[in-house]
């Protein structure tokens, strides 16, 4: 008889480590993301005034939400070099002291969105659309609480390579949202039809249900007993909570740059018309669909690296960096490319409207031709956070996204007298200065990382 061999299996490789903690990672936020496509399609297929209505409340949520999320996320190179360290006991006080911030947050987050009147007057959004704006956010203002803390634990999963759990919930939650939206926007058995504000009550609805299940696992999940996360909380520990700020608040604020670079040309678009606000509202629902892809790929790298970083091994941590940004822009330009191949029929999914679906397909060249840049320059900076570098990124965002794109669209939009004329009722100027704009923050990102991990070496 001739012996069995009996061999090991082989590791996984760096790459395919990164690809299973993207995916999983990047499942979750299409789940999440999903919400937005549903609500989008949901109020576009309630009325144009719905989805313009959307276009300006949404812009605004996520403009408050991201930049509050941002401070949090940053939370995961920190998490993720203890978990490197096996410092369990650490990782369980650090997550602790964190709901501090996220009590915070949350307070000025609500603060902001109950009273939304200052940025509605600024931003000269129309009389009509003001009501349905406040009735929405007035019911996602109460639901922020519940998304911040629910981003602790999604952080938390993250640091420690185990996103699974996360995506279970959020593909879950995407199977309620769904029925939800639809039966709250239009009515029925008994409920009456309340427009785009059904939409926020869905999701309020949702998010509380999602934190629930997330606080029920934290108990009960043997991944989390070696923290021992269920101790009295501790008082607030103002040395670890400054850590968190020196980082977190500049990567908040870097987020809260680069998200309303995208999401404020809503608001300024919105005296264009209905036609012009439906139809950003499609391309931007769309270029954040495909932003899911390198943000995934920025956490599962960041992640990473900082792991490798926690357990004393600076190389292999620069060589999971780089490896990152290669994946970044192989997926961009795939990206890219699917845009450019589905421009013409993607509007028709979100509405009827012909003028609204011809004005989005011409937006959407533009949104395709960014994509490349706009990967690496999202992992980059996840990277760069990685190594504690978070000043120099919220200043090149500052002059290049709000400066360069969303200033100098607004100057090719209503400033210029001939672009005015010309892109009169029409948001690409906003878009073709961002695909601009996001092209050089790439290449200063990555010449930015290049030098940071030179000086590591």
């Amino acid at each position: 008889m001739t012996p069995t061999l009996l061999t090991t299996p082989k590791p996984p490789s760096e790459l395919g480590m990164i690809a299973r903690h993207a995916g999983t990672v990047l499942v979750g936020q299409l789940a999440v993301m999903a919400f937005g496509v549903t609500d989008t399609i949901v109020a576009g297929r309630f009325s144009a005034d719905a989805l313009a209505a959307l276009s300006v409340a949404s812009a605004v949520f996520i403009s408050v939400f991201v930049a509050l999320m941002g401070v949090l996320q940053a939370l995961l190179p920190i998490w993720s070099e203890l978990h490197g360290r096996k410092d369990y006991l650490a990782l369980g006080r650090s997550v602790r002291q964190a709901v501090y911030l996220a009590v915070a947050a949350s307070l000025l987050g609500m603060g902001l969105l109950l009273f939304p009147e200052p940025l509605l007057r600024w931003t000269q959004v129309p009389e009509a659309m003001q009501a349905s704006v406040r009735a929405y956010l007035m019911v996602v203002g109460w639901a922020l609480p519940s998304a911040l803390f629910f981003r602790l634990y999604t952080t938390l999963n993250q640091s420690l390579g185990k996103p699974q759990l996360v995506t279970w919930i959020q593909v879950a939650a995407l199977v309620l949202k769904v029925p939800l939206s639809i039966w709250m926007t239009f009515g029925g058995a008994g409920m009456p039809a309340m427009g785009v504000v059904g939409c926020a009550w869905a999701t309020l609805i949702v998010d509380y249900a999602i934190l629930a299940l997330g606080l029920l696992l934290l108990r009960t999940q043997s991944l989390y007993h070696p923290l021992q996360l269920w101790q009295h909380l501790e008082a607030p520990d103002w040395a670890q909570l400054r850590q968190f700020l020196r980082l977190g608040v500049p990567a908040g604020l870097s987020i809260l740059v680069e998200v309303t670079s995208f999401t404020l040309v809503a608001l300024f678009v919105a005296r264009q018309g209905t036609q012009a606000a439906a139809s950003h509202q499609i391309a931007a629902n769309l270029g954040a669909l495909c932003y899911m892809l390198p943000l995934s790929l920025g956490i599962a790298v960041s992640a990473r690296a900082s792991w490798w970083r926690g357990m004393g091994q600076e190389q292999q941590a620069q060589a999971t960096a780089w490896l990152g940004v290669k994946a970044a822009l192989i997926s961009g330009l795939l990206l890219c490319a699917a845009l450019l191949l589905g421009r013409q029929a993607l509007p028709g999914i979100y509405t009827t409207d012909a003028a609204v679906i011809a004005l989005s397909s011409a937006v959407l060249l533009w949104v395709a031709l960014y994509q490349a840049a706009d990967s690496v320059q999202c992992v980059c900076i996840f990277l760069l956070r990685s190594w504690r570098v978070t000043l120099a990124p919220l200043l090149v965002y500052c002059a290049l996204l709000w400066g360069g794109g969303l200033g100098g669209g607004y100057w090719l939009a209503y400033i210029h007298p001939s672009s005015s004329a010309y892109w009169a009722g029409n948001p690409t100027p906003f878009w073709l200065a961002s695909a601009g704009a996001l092209t050089v923050t790439s290449l200063v990102f990555v010449g930015l990382l290049r030098r940071v991990l030179r000086g590591q070496g």
